[in-house]
C-alpha cells in the first residue's frame, strides 16, 4: 500500500473510531454490559452477549432481552445459584438460531461451574494464557475447549454447544470469542479493560460478514473466506495504523456495515 493511501486510510479509520462513541452503541450486544457496574456481573454479561452475537442484529437484541430479563440485576448471583436439574426449564421458551433451549440451559450450567469452582472467567482464561504468545490462538482454543467440556459434562456436546465454542485450530474465526475478549481487554468508552493480564495488541479482530466485506474493500485482507487466518491478516494490517491497539477499529467498521454507511 502506497504511503499516501496508507495515511488517508489511517485518517478515515481514526475519524470513524472517534465518531462511534458510547452515544452510538445501540443496536449492539455490548449495550447489555453497560447495564452493570460489578466486575463479575460485567464479565458474565459479556460472555452471554457474545455467545448470542450472531445473526440479524435485531434477532440478537431480542434474544438477549429475553435472557437478561430472566437473569435480573445480578448475573453473578444468578449463575452461582443456578442448578441445571432444577432450573433448566426457565429457558424452555428461549431459542436462538442454532441454540436450543437445552443448549442455553447447559451454557448457564457451565457458567455456574466456572464461578463456583474457578471464581471467574478471567481466572480460567489466564490459566492457559502466556504473555509471550504472539496472539491468543492457543489460549482461545484451550479456553473454548474447557467451556465446551463444562457445558456438556459427560455427554457428547450438541451442535449448538459446539457452535458456541469453536476451535481456531480448525479454522474458525472465533468471532464471538474475539468479541468477548475485545470487551474484556480493551479500555475506552465502549470496552471495559477488566482483564489486565492481556495486552490489546494480542487481540484479534472479531470477523463477521460486515468486517470481512469492508476489509476486503479496504485491501486489509486477501483472504476469500472468513477464518482465523483472515482475522490474523486484518489485525496485522491494522497494526500498521495502531500497533498497540489495532482492534479499536472493530466497532466502527462493524457498524458501518450493519448500518449500511459509507466508509
Amino acid at each position: 500500500m502506497r504511503k499516501d493511501i496508507r495515511i488517508k486510510l489511517k485518517r478515515k479509520l481514526d475519524y470513524h473510531y472517534k465518531a462511534f462513541d458510547k452515544s452510538t452503541i445501540s443496536p449492539d450486544p455490548l449495550e447489555f454490559l453497560h447495564g452493570y457496574k460489578n466486575f463479575h456481573d460485567i464479565e458474565i454479561a459479556g460472555i452471554i452477549a457474545s455467545v448470542f452475537a450472531y445473526g440479524n442484529v435485531r434477532q440478537i437484541i431480542n434474544s438477549l432481552e429475553n435472557v437478561f430479563s430472566i437473569i435480573g440485576n445480578s448475573p453473578l448471583e444468578f449463575v452461582r445459584n443456578y442448578n441445571y436439574k432444577k432450573d433448566a426449564a426457565i429457558f424452555s421458551n428461549i431459542k436462538h438460531r442454532f441454540y436450543t433451549s437445552d443448549d442455553i440451559a447447559r451454557f448457564f450450567n457451565c457458567l455456574s461451574l466456572v464461578y463456583n469452582v474457578y471464581g471467574s472467567l478471567n481466572y480460567l482464561f489466564v490459566l492457559y494464557h502466556f504473555s509471550a504468545d504472539k496472539n491468543i490462538k492457543e489460549s482461545v482454543a484451550k479456553f473454548s475447549t474447557n467451556l465446551l467440556h463444562l457445558c456438556s459434562t459427560d455427554e457428547e456436546p450438541s451442535h449448538g454447544l459446539k457452535f458456541m465454542f469453536p476451535d481456531p485450530f480448525k479454522g474458525s474465526a472465533c468471532k464471538r470469542m474475539n468479541l468477548f475478549l475485545r470487551w474484556m481487554v480493551r479500555k475506552d468508552e465502549l470496552d471495559f479493560g477488566l482483564w489486565k493480564e492481556l495486552n490489546p495488541d494480542q487481540l484479534l479482530i472479531p470477523v463477521d460478514t460486515h468486517i470481512a466485506r469492508i476489509c476486503k474493500d479496504l485491501k486489509l485482507t486477501k483472504q476469500k473466506a472468513v477464518s482465523w487466518k483472515m482475522a490474523e491478516e486484518i489485525t496485522n494490517n491494522l497494526k500498521k495504523f495502531d500497533p498497540l491497539d489495532p482492534v479499536k477499529y472493530d466497532f466502527a467498521l462493524c457498524h458501518i456495515g450493519i448500518r449500511k454507511l459509507d466508509f
